[in-house]
């Protein structure tokens, strides 16, 4: 599947292409934050924008056998291919929920090329 990108393993435009996938996630964050301050009539132009731009991303991703993965709202777990900013705010015994992604996990074919960045609160148990 990787070579249908033109790149196999480590090559610099694959990097390129995650790293920019990256920040195009940060920013459609960022822009669906502010088109909630727009008026309603507005808001769909934009919005239907939005969302072309990232479809365009997820094929070049996908292209590649990439894709991206958030975890919010799901139980936190040592395990999970993230480093948590906050985890020295917690007790070993608290139960905790990824509250928001900082940066996105990518995923390939064979598993995972890069690990995430969150923030974790304390939940109440399931």
């Amino acid at each position: 599947m990787e070579e249908a990108c033109g790149v196999a393993g480590d090559h610099p435009a694959k990097e390129a292409l995650i790293d920019v996938s990256i920040e195009a996630w940060r920013f459609a964050r960022v822009f669906g934050r502010l088109l909630g301050k727009l008026e309603v009539s507005e808001t769909p132009r934009y919005a239907n924008q939005s969302r072309y731009f990232l479809k365009k991303i997820d094929d070049g991703l996908n292209a590649c056998g990439l894709r991206i993965v958030t975890l919010e709202g799901q139980p936190y777990d040592p395990g999970m291919a993230v480093s948590a900013l906050n985890i020295a705010d917690f007790g070993p015994n608290d139960f905790l929920v990824v509250d928001q992604m900082v940066e996105p996990v990518v995923m390939g074919p064979d598993g995972l090329v890069r690990s995430g960045t969150v923030m974790l609160v304390k939940a109440g148990r399931p």
